[in-house]
């Protein structure tokens, strides 16, 4: 297990308003954490999400459902020393949980470096988005990446 902070995201402060364009749709402002309330995030995301189920060794252990967010999208509100780190595998996940409480609300996953994962089932009532939930195939990781990077392309405009 690791505890480097340089893994750790840093509070910021919140932006202004609770909605704005994302990629030219409605966003909202979720908010969510841990069980204990040690970790608490912020983070704006669209209005109608999806979110992937993932079947590897941790996430069918634990639940999670993936709603990826920009890093700059995202806010920790609390201080980061309440995170704890593990790695496991190939090590280029950082999942981070409650130093208090065990819950891993939100990580840093290896199929998008640059935008945290948050469990959808940590967010707070009254603030998760409308949602489809995907399956994603984790125990074919980088076969169900491959595909999942075939859906994240732009469509083709035609002519």
């Amino acid at each position: 297990m690791s505890t480097s902070p340089a893994t750790w995201p840093s509070p910021l402060p919140s932006n202004d308003g609770l909605q704005h364009d994302i990629a030219a749709g409605v966003s909202v402002r979720v908010t969510g954490g841990c069980h204990c309330g040690a970790v608490r995030f912020e983070a704006d995301v669209a209005d109608v999400v999806e979110v992937h189920d993932c079947n590897c060794s941790i996430c069918a252990k634990s639940g999670f459902l993936h709603l990826i967010v920009p890093h700059e999208e995202f806010r920790l509100l609390t201080d980061p020393s309440a995170l704890t780190s593990y790695r496991f595998g190939t090590g280029a996940a950082d999942h981070l949980f409650c130093s208090t409480c065990g819950i891993k609300s939100f990580y840093q996953p290896r199929s998008h470096p640059d935008a945290w994962s948050i469990n959808y089932r940590g967010l707070d009532e009254g603030t998760r988005p409308a949602v489809t939930i995907r399956p994603f195939d984790g125990r074919d990781w980088e076969a169900a990446r491959a595909a999942l990077a075939e859906d994240e392309k732009p469509a083709r405009q035609p002519g």
